[in-house]
């Protein structure tokens, strides 16, 4: 063998060694992407969820907004949503205080959410407000465990908005 065999011998296993880490970085990344893409596969039914709940919030706030009151029902909302899908049953809830809005899950592996729009007085923000300009404000909840029961609803007390028992605040 000549020196330049030896050598093109030598960069050749170098070479193979370096094709070989490379096989190996994108099994790595392959398994990585694999499993990302297993822990959010419910993303899309969260999604959903989260998007509807928020619709239906900020519908109840136009709803109190043109007609004094928060609206018992996903129909008189006004928007166009169905009131059950593959993965959850929507619902609403209305007092003369606060409306709340739900998605609960159909399937024993996704998370309930629970939506409260709540009136308030115009003294919380301005103390020298009148008296009849009253406003909404509004917060979405998740529950913290999977499963097929109703969570539990946020409350406004002293000014501050908060998820009940079993939720946690997803935004405001």
């Amino acid at each position: 063998m000549t020196k330049y065999q030896v050598l093109s011998m030598s960069n050749l296993a170098y070479n193979g060694c370096g094709c070989l880490l490379l096989s190996m970085g994108i099994g790595a990344i392959g398994a990585i992407a694999l499993a990302s893409f297993l822990n959010t596969s419910n993303t899309p039914m969260i999604s959903e969820a989260k998007i509807y709940v928020s619709s239906m919030n900020k519908a109840q706030q136009a709803h109190f907004a043109e007609k004094n009151a928060f609206s018992s029902s996903v129909k008189d909302l006004g928007i166009d949503l169905k009131t059950e899908t593959t993965n959850y049953k929507y619902s609403v809830r209305a007092t003369k205080k606060a409306a709340f809005n739900y998605a609960v899950a159909k399937e024993k592996n996704l998370k309930s959410y629970v939506g409260g729009v709540f009136l308030v007085l115009p003294k919380n923000f301005e103390p020298n407000a009148a008296k009849e300009e009253i406003t909404t404000t509004f917060i979405l909840c998740r529950a913290d465990f999977p499963g097929t029961r109703k969570p539990a609803e946020p409350t406004y007390e002293n000014g501050k908005i908060a998820c009940g028992q079993g939720t946690t605040q997803v935004t405001k």
